[in-house]
């Protein structure tokens, strides 16, 4: 019997900047470098993002070989850089080395890892939609940090500044 193609993701915080991604009966923990405030336990959400673009071409090369009777062994190679306002992935290149392919099919295998399903994604976006529940009461960790963007809460009764 064949899996649902549609599922479902679950991450949980680890403390600090780790997390682990739950995916079917595998985990992924995701964490920032040392030198960004994290542990280094993991591959960060983005590296992780761009090794999923890089696996899913891979995976369909890969295919494609297979399906041709080509010698398999693909690999790659992937390269991205960081943009700022708004923050995101702004560059992917990705260099793929089929060792066994005939040059005459590189043009072919082109156009097939251009409709890889996760590049495809990237082209035509999904729709992401977001619900934010409230955690069941005794069941928050209490936040070691201020609110975002503003000062550190104080003791009681005071507003987190000096005077």
């Amino acid at each position: 019997m064949s899996e649902s193609r549609d599922g479902v993701i679950r991450v949980a915080w680890h403390g600090a900047d780790r997390f682990d991604v739950r995916i079917r009966r595998h985990t992924v923990r995701t964490d920032q470098p040392a030198d960004a405030g994290g542990s280094d336990t993991g591959p960060t959400p983005a590296e992780l993002f761009v090794g999923s673009v890089a696996a899913g071409v891979a995976c369909c090369a890969e295919h494609y070989l297979r399906q041709r009777q080509l010698p398999a062994g693909v690999g790659v190679t992937a390269r991205y850089s960081l943009g700022v306002c708004p923050g995101r992935i702004d560059r992917i290149e990705l260099s793929v080395d089929a060792p066994g392919l005939p040059a005459g099919l590189r043009a072919s295998l082109l156009s097939v890892l251009e409709h890889c399903a996760v590049r495809t994604t990237l082209r035509v976006p999904p729709l992401v939609t977001f619900e934010v529940r409230q955690a069941a009461p005794g069941t928050a960790v209490p936040a070691a940090h201020g609110p975002y963007g503003g000062p550190r809460p104080g003791p009681a009764g005071s507003s987190g500044h000096q005077e």
